[in-house]
């Protein structure tokens, strides 16, 4: 993956986020899309290794596009500032647990898990975790699983969810809106010989995670 033209692009955007810039750059934008979607067309079969429930073959339906939908925003810049790729079992758009990463310029992170999920899938992970309370601590307190993911991301109820009862132990796993996780990495990161045997390091961790998540909202 060429990380400068991905980054180079991504620079100018941010400072010139406008329809008309975009337009006249249109071919950088390309450019810098082929060259992720290149990393991402490599890196899936090695993800697959590891992961057997990953079954996507298309780089290109992993990725986020570009665009803002900016009809219920205030911001209304049109585009987004990073390149972004969710992979997961039976595609992005499945609402399966999945692995994240994220190219921004000093806001580089990847992760993974369930984002804000809809609400059978968000009751039917938080009764997985209630009926398997000790599973899913073993995986989140694992010393490796806190190197990398040391909290889970998002939101939280500031009250017992309905239909829980609130003296119950571990009531605070149950109040998040989403079960993600994120590790923040340095933009250099996306540069190394080794990125993906890295990445590959860190989804590792987040495998049995996403296997707990899978479960529940299956």
């Amino acid at each position: 993956m060429d990380f400068g033209k991905i980054f180079h692009f991504l620079i100018d955007l941010e400072i010139n986020n406008n329809r008309n810039w975009f337009n006249d750059n249109k071919l950088r934008y390309e450019e810098a899309k082929d060259e992720f979607v290149i990393f991402l067309d490599d890196f899936l079969s090695k993800l697959k290794a590891i992961d057997p429930q990953i079954n996507v073959e298309d780089p290109n339906k992993c990725m986020f596009r570009i665009y803002r939908d900016v009809r219920f925003s205030k911001n209304k810049a049109p585009y987004k500032t990073n390149f972004g790729a969710y992979i997961a079992k039976d595609g992005r758009k499945s609402g399966n647990a999945g692995y994240y990463m994220h190219i921004e310029p000093d806001r580089c992170f990847v992760g993974g898990g369930i984002y804000k999920p809809d609400a059978p899938s968000l009751k039917a992970i938080r009764q997985y975790i209630f009926d398997h309370t000790k599973d899913f601590k073993d995986i989140i307190k694992n010393d490796k699983f806190q190197s990398y993911f040391p909290e889970i991301y998002g939101e939280k109820l500031k009250r017992a969810p309905k239909d829980f009862p609130k003296n119950f132990e571990e009531i605070e796993l149950l109040k998040h809106k989403s079960y993600a996780m994120i590790h923040p990495v340095k933009n250099e990161f996306w540069e190394q010989k080794d990125l993906e045997r890295q990445l590959i390091e860190i989804y590792k961790c987040l495998l049995p995670f996403n296997h707990f998540l899978n479960k529940a909202v299956e």
